[in-house]
């Protein structure tokens, strides 16, 4: 069922075409991801589902209401988290935390919420006094304090630490599995690629992919590996069949599916020639390969384009 459908979607900021006619849909009880370089139209998009941000053109439905004239129905069953900022500098975590669970009255214990994103120690500190990735853990908090039927989470992992980013991904996943739609905007393609169901890749202000991992990974096989810098690339595509290219100091892709004969071919000519391989993978190509292979440099946009 879809939580979220945007269709024909225009955004312009004067003679800025900021959305070019984006129309996708995130289901709930799934993580959608919106990836794309900056400027693509990504926030744009995400702000004007929130009732934050006017169209030029389309439609946009959010639990079946209109964001932009039903804005006060939509905030009490919806969660938004910002990319940063939004709480007083003096605000303490603790009462910051209870003031919002009690702003929504969904029945979230403060107490609880600020313990589930990994903040029991930080609870009398104030906004001013938490690192950035303790700031976007609160910020979360605030998310979840509308126990929401959709959310809007804006780069919830930036900054943060290890485990941190741990808890955040298991706290994104409960919510898909609670039944919550899920809109996660981030430039943290791994952590995309941990914890979406779908992805929807933005550029230039259109969307230039949409479908599940598997479906944006088809029919991209790789082989990528790591030895010596500057290979004789002539004198190993004549030994293996396939060109490989140079992507690194000292990585190497090709583009082929991982047959064992292919592989053997490869790394016989390494040891043949006396080079290293230090790292070896094959198969589908990770969301960051799909994400720069979409987002190539292509020619320039007829248009000026922001956001």
């Amino acid at each position: 069922m879809a939580a979220v459908e945007v269709n024909g979607l225009t955004v312009r900021y004067g003679d800025v075409l900021a959305v070019d006619d984006v129309s996708f849909t995130a289901d709930a009880g799934k993580v959608t991801a919106v990836l794309g370089p900056n400027g693509a139209g990504k926030t744009s998009t995400i702000e004007v589902c929130e009732g934050f941000r006017s169209s030029a053109a389309g439609e946009v439905r959010v639990l079946d209401l209109d964001p932009a004239n039903e804005q006060r129905a939509l905030s009490t069953r919806m969660g938004v988290m910002l990319q940063q900022g939004g709480v007083y500098p003096s605000a303490r975590v603790g009462a910051t935390a209870r003031h919002y669970c009690a702003l929504y009255n969904r029945g979230v214990d403060a107490h609880e919420l600020v313990d589930r994103v990994g903040l029991g120690a930080r609870r009398g500190a104030t906004w001013r006094r938490l690192s950035g990735g303790e700031q976007q853990r609160l910020s979360l908090a605030l998310a979840l304090a509308a126990r929401p039927e959709v959310a809007f989470l804006d780069e919830p992992t930036s900054g943060v630490d290890v485990n941190g980013r741990s808890t955040i991904r298991e706290i994104v996943r409960g919510l898909a599995a609670d039944g919550c739609a899920v809109v996660l905007a981030t430039h943290e393609l791994d952590e995309a690629e941990r914890v979406a169901d779908r992805v929807v890749i933005f550029d230039r202000g259109r969307i230039v992919a949409d479908g599940t991992l598997a479906e944006l990974r088809r029919g991209h096989d790789e082989i990528r590996f790591r030895s010596a810098p500057r290979l004789d690339l002539a004198a190993l595509a004549a030994a293996i069949g396939m060109i490989a290219a140079q992507v690194g100091p000292d990585e190497y892709v090709v583009d082929a599916p991982p047959h064992p004969k292919l592989l053997s071919a490869l790394t016989a000519w390494l040891a043949e020639q006396g080079h290293p391989l230090v790292d070896l993978r094959a198969g589908e190509q990770r969301l960051e390969d799909v994400f720069r292979r979409l987002t190539a440099e292509r020619d320039a946009p007829r248009e000026r384009r922001a956001r």
